[in-house]
């Protein structure tokens, strides 16, 4: 990106939760060397959202916020549709005992925020600020 505070992401997959779950994975691996993560618990969340772009966003910031808060990142982690949104179940790893390989996102930026669904897959550019 052009300012060196901001990090892009390119991601797909052939399901709404499938590109959603790699941008997350993309975001933490941008920041965090995760070869040698082993979840140590799982965090269930239900994150809502009236549009599937609001939706990205909402599970990139509760990641930043479980970050930033409790220390933590996931591993992986499942998606799972409900009517207004997703339930989020990740397995988490104590973030502070792994390898920083980069800059730490602070926030989603709604800037260039780039959506689509096509006829095999659906993909996202989002922008993190770090």
């Amino acid at each position: 990106m052009p300012h060196t505070a901001d990090l892009r992401i390119e991601a797909w997959a052939p399901t709404r939760d499938g590109y959603i779950r790699q941008a997350v994975l993309a975001a933490v691996e941008s920041f965090l060397d995760m070869a040698s993560a082993l979840p140590e618990r799982a965090c269930v969340r239900r994150v809502t959202a009236d549009r599937d772009d609001d939706l990205l966003v909402a599970v990139l910031e509760e990641v930043i916020y479980l970050l930033d808060t409790a220390g933590e990142a996931p591993v992986d982690l499942e998606l799972q549709g409900v009517d207004d949104g997703v339930d989020v179940t990740s397995l988490m790893t104590n973030a502070t005992t792994l390898p920083q390989v980069g800059a730490v996102p602070k926030a989603v930026s709604l800037n260039d925020l780039r959506f689509s669904r096509g006829q095999h897959d659906w993909r996202c550019l989002v922008t993190l600020d770090v």
